[in-house]
């Protein structure tokens, strides 16, 4: 049962005020290329994993590492970008296979928004299950938010999904930005979080199932 069918009863559903995706404010790090996969954001052979804990570590490891562990020039690897967490891509980020550890590996790199010029579908889904927006905005917008970021790592960025605007240097740079309107109004009203919803609800959840034919008994 989802927060939809919650929200069918007499009761409104209960909603935590800490999973509310509002503004995320934080510096960012630029990560240049279209077409970038998941294969490319988290190695296949780090799927085998029991818990995602640890997948942050993994992210981007064919690129970020040669074949004896010595880094390469990746910007995860550089010291300028080090605590970023907003991530700035462009064209079809995330295409490729569905796996959910992609976006738990950045998110576990400490990457809470993302914003570029297009998302693969599932991708962008993974993430709102995730509370990570994936925000979009034009070719111009997108580049002019990189070349604002390599020029000053320091900045402080503000993705603000109410506004729909990404700025930079207290608006000294600001773009507009759009995403699903249904990713967008489940960020802001912190029901992204199924499990979450459910188990704060988790009485509402009782009260339907002995009233439904099919679930009483059980």
């Amino acid at each position: 049962m989802q927060v939809a069918a919650l929200q069918s009863m007499e009761d409104e559903p209960v909603i935590m005020e800490e999973m509310k995706r509002n503004r995320i404010e934080g510096r960012a790090i630029p990560l240049r290329g279209d077409d970038i996969d998941t294969d490319r954001i988290i190695p296949a052979r780090y799927l085998k994993c029991v818990t995602f804990d640890e997948l942050g570590a993994y992210a981007f490891y064919d690129e970020r590492f040669d074949p004896d562990g010595n880094e390469r020039p990746h910007p995860f690897n550089d010291p300028k970008f080090r605590g970023a967490e907003v991530l700035v891509v462009n064209k079809n980020f995330g295409c490729g296979s569905s796996r959910e550890h992609a976006p738990q590996s950045l998110m576990r790199m400490g990457i809470r928004a993302i914003v570029g010029e297009s998302f693969a579908e599932i991708f962008a889904g993974n993430c709102t299950a995730l509370g990570i927006p994936a925000a979009t905005s034009d070719s111009d917008g997108i580049e002019r938010l990189m070349n604002a970021v390599e020029a000053d790592p320091a900045a402080s960025v503000c993705v603000d999904l109410e506004s729909r605007t990404v700025s930079i240097r207290d608006d000294d740079l600001c773009i507009d930005i759009t995403m699903p309107e249904s990713y967008r109004t489940s960020l802001l009203q912190g029901a992204w979080d199924t499990t979450a919803a459910l188990l704060a609800n988790l009485d509402a959840v009782r009260a339907v199932r002995q009233r439904l034919p099919y679930t009483r008994g059980y």
